[in-house]
């Protein structure tokens, strides 16, 4: 008889957005004449660009005659990217990457997901704690979580750095030392950021003991203040210890286009073996590539014109963050967040659960955001708005909050 993997069952619950979901839609069930405002799940608003739509069309052309059609994609993703990337999101930063060491997917999430394949089944991993449920679950499904313990809220094999306000949310070096460490910054859900000297202390450290970094830069885009790194490839020696994760979704509103990719450096070894080979190895026997038409659309947003429109499209979402930010702390509310990044953290009133001040908030000013809880045990007490909804739904969800 065939079995199953068991370590799904030490998943706790379900994925936290789908959660999220169902709670949402039995409340719109049993009150459809309520309208309510999404600032929970990181989904853009905003439509596509006019350079990334005429590059679609253009694309599009191509794909309906038979001596420009593309078929499969190279394992890699098309030249034209990868160089464009290289280029503009690393060299142009004093980076030395180059485009053989990056790989085009259809987006962070998975590559988050999956990155985990290419070390041991024993490994250690080291989270933030809050942290984006993807490190943790992925891991847990590969067996290397541990068992969860309820009191906690923790698994007793992954190393915990926690991230509270009295350390500016910005992780400590861990106790213990990991094989793998998480690191997502400007970071999901806080929202707050590191500066190049603390990234530095984290590389410094993985090249001491060993560890590899896995760094989701998601949300680079959206750094406003000087001295913060867009890229742990700033921080020197980084090529040899770390891999980084980045994603279309959030600064050119790919989420539902879907492009990504992950930058894998040459130096980065362990003993002979090339993370760069295994990471093409694995790319190649499980991924067929984005497809032509969103990769074009990709290169598209490094024009002058398609990166003018993705500075407009950032200031649209930050003009957002400014404005919960400043309105929930009018309101009394101790939140944290907003400037390089597009996510306010917030502490629950009166000592409320954060699901609890989920429920208060669906019920009462028909507000959906995201428990601070569903990120982790550190996350207990606090709350996630984002700043992708219309501006006009963000103000109109600061008023509902400040009747309450």
């Amino acid at each position: 008889m065939f079995r199953v993997n068991e370590n799904y069952g030490k998943l706790q619950g379900s994925y936290l957005f789908s959660t999220i979901a169902r709670k949402v839609a039995a409340f719109t069930e049993a009150n459809p004449d309520k309208k309510i405002i999404r600032l929970g799940i990181g989904d853009v608003t905003q439509p596509l660009t006019d350079p990334v739509i005429r590059a679609l069309h253009s694309a599009v052309d191509e794909m309906g005659n038979a001596e420009t059609f593309h078929g499969y994609a190279p394992d890699l993703g098309y030249a034209f990217l990868r160089e464009t990337i290289a280029e503009n999101d690393f060299r142009s930063r004093g980076c030395n990457i180059s485009a053989d060491e990056i790989f085009v997917s259809d987006g962070a999430k998975c590559d988050s997901g999956n990155i985990q394949e290419l070390f041991a089944e024993d490994s250690r991993i080291a989270v933030c704690d809050p942290v984006y449920p993807v490190y943790v679950d992925s891991n847990v499904m590969a067996g290397r979580a541990g068992n969860y313990n309820p009191e906690t809220g923790r698994y007793d094999r992954v190393i915990y750095m926690p991230c509270t306000a009295e350390n500016g949310f910005a992780a400590e070096l861990p106790d213990e030392v990991p094989d793998i460490i998480y690191l997502c910054f400007p970071n999901n859900p806080t929202g707050c950021a590191i500066s190049l000297e603390q990234l530095q202390r984290f590389v410094d450290y993985a090249l001491k003991n060993g560890s590899v970094i896995i760094y989701d830069a998601a949300y680079e885009a959206y750094i406003s203040e000087e001295g913060i790194p867009h890229s742990i490839y700033e921080a020197e020696g980084a090529t040899k210890c770390a891999i980084e994760i980045r994603s279309f979704s959030k600064n050119a509103g790919f989420t539902g286009l879907r492009l990504g990719y992950t930058v894998v450096p040459k130096e980065l070894k362990c003993g002979d073996v090339s993370l760069n080979s295994m990471w093409a190895r694995r790319h190649g026997t499980k991924y067929n590539g984005a497809p032509y038409i969103v990769q074009k659309a990709g290169e598209a947003c490094y024009s002058p014109e398609g990166k003018q429109s993705i500075r407009e499209l950032v200031g649209y979402y930050m003009k957002n963050a400014s404005a919960i930010l400043e309105g929930l702390r009018d309101m009394g509310y101790t939140a944290y967040g907003g400037v390089n990044s597009p996510y306010v953290w917030l502490k629950t009133p009166g000592g409320m659960s954060s699901w609890d001040f989920f429920d208060y908030l669906l019920e009462n000013a028909n507000v959906v955001g995201t428990p601070g809880s569903g990120f982790g045990a550190a996350g207990e007490g606090y709350f996630r708005l984002t700043a992708f909804g219309t501006h006009e739904n963000s103000l109109a969800a600061l008023e509902r909050i400040r009747k309450l």
